[in-house]
């Protein structure tokens, strides 16, 4: 009889334990609540790996209802006539993708702040985000703050902030007798991510600019000050300086690392198999399929190969093959500038599966915290 209470009151106190892992976390939900697995036996899907199929009951929102989009991605206020590129939906081959929920995401993140840091395809993806919690959250209450470097929306009665904190390269840039220094072994930013709960990062477009679009004169690595390098020798030394900020400086029990896959752009019609095309401007439908005929570009191999050097936990949100799918998902020449733009992205649009896929993992990230709290309770 003794043994038999021990053993209800040891269920009830590990019952408790897991409401309380679950209460305390910045998860969306379960996973088993969000993901039907297609094969039980898998205790993950790989959200990477799959294709685009059509979904009428796309797009997430109406674009003309959210404010303050770049005039860059505004696709439809600059006279994109089609809207097919609106209506597709990433399907993994082994398991369904939520569809995003922003008054959950808002809950579940209340009283938090998500930055990203990184170029204009930071914003690109921080404003796809806007636009999916404002259509959920319509009359919330907002603030927007902006200065040269930040940007910031709060949505104050969930406390929460997203912000953009714009860095091109991530490591600094500073300005010297001899003109801008790029340092590839210095980052001062530091002090301000580590603090912020939720952290996307992101760095590729302007490694490769030279003339006017080059916003350096010199590079400095390891106190030697050089006019040039190679420029992916350079991307390495960099990443490899944020890697190591990572591992000094974040608290994996209090932020969340992310760092988005390479973004690529379409001008190079020989890339997904239709010779002589040099931009995005009269394509209308993705890549069929799951493989981009000309494969990863080697950066992403780099960047592959940084992050595994790192110890504490980054989370790649590996955007990188399903957006080369997306050749149809470029402003092209529908954007406030009338330039043939195939780097960016329009809104809304492909970024607004990049924050499905980041909801995501926000998700599988908690799952994972409770498993080994719950492991660790029990000795395993």
């Amino acid at each position: 009889m003794g043994s038999g209470v021990h053993r209800s009151y040891c269920h009830v106190y590990a019952a408790a334990i897991v409401v309380l892992l679950i209460l305390s976390c910045i998860s969306l939900a379960s996973s088993e609540t969000l993901f039907h697995d297609h094969n039980k036996s898998s205790r993950r899907c790989d959200l990477y790996q799959g294709s685009w199929v059509y979904d009428e009951s796309y797009p997430l929102y109406d674009s003309s209802a959210c404010p303050n989009i770049r005039k860059e991605f505004d696709c439809k206020k600059y006279g994109r006539p089609d809207d097919l590129y609106l209506s597709y939906r990433w399907q993994p081959n082994r398991c369904d993708l939520p569809r995003f929920d922003g008054q959950d995401f808002l809950r579940r993140l209340k009283g938090k702040t998500i930055m990203f840091v990184g170029d204009s395809v930071s914003l690109n993806h921080m404003q796809s985000l806007l636009c999916l919690l404002q259509a959920a959250v319509p009359n919330s209450n907002i603030i927007r703050q902006s200065n040269a470097t930040f940007s910031s929306v709060i949505f104050q009665d969930y406390g929460v902030s997203v912000m953009l904190m714009t860095s091109q390269y991530l490591v600094d840039i500073e300005v010297e007798n001899n003109g801008r220094v790029l340092k590839l072994d210095s980052i001062k930013n530091g002090d301000i991510w580590k603090d912020i709960d939720v952290l996307v990062f992101n760095t590729w477009l302007w490694w490769y600019r030279r003339g006017p679009k080059q916003l350096w004169d010199y590079i400095e690595y390891d106190n030697e000050t050089v006019k040039d390098m190679d420029r992916m020798v350079a991307f390495r030394r960099a990443l490899t300086t944020w890697g190591k900020w990572v591992d000094s400086e974040v608290d994996p029990t209090k932020t969340t690392v992310f760092f988005q896959g390479i973004s690529p752009s379409h001008y190079h019609g020989e890339d997904w198999n239709e010779p002589g095309v040099t931009n995005c401007g009269m394509e209308k439908l993705p890549v069929n399929g799951s493989k981009y005929p000309s494969g990863l570009p080697a950066v992403s191999y780099v960047l592959q190969d940084v992050l595994s050097s790192i110890k504490k936990p980054v989370h790649l949100l590996n955007i990188t093959t399903l957006s080369q799918l997306r050749k149809d998902a470029h402003p092209s020449s529908y954007n406030g500038f009338k330039g043939m733009d195939c780097t960016h992205w329009c809104i809304a649009g492909l970024p607004d599966t990049w924050n499905q896929l980041l909801y995501a993992e926000l998700l599988n990230n908690c799952t994972e915290r409770k498993k080994t709290k719950e492991d660790e309770k029990v000795g395993i």
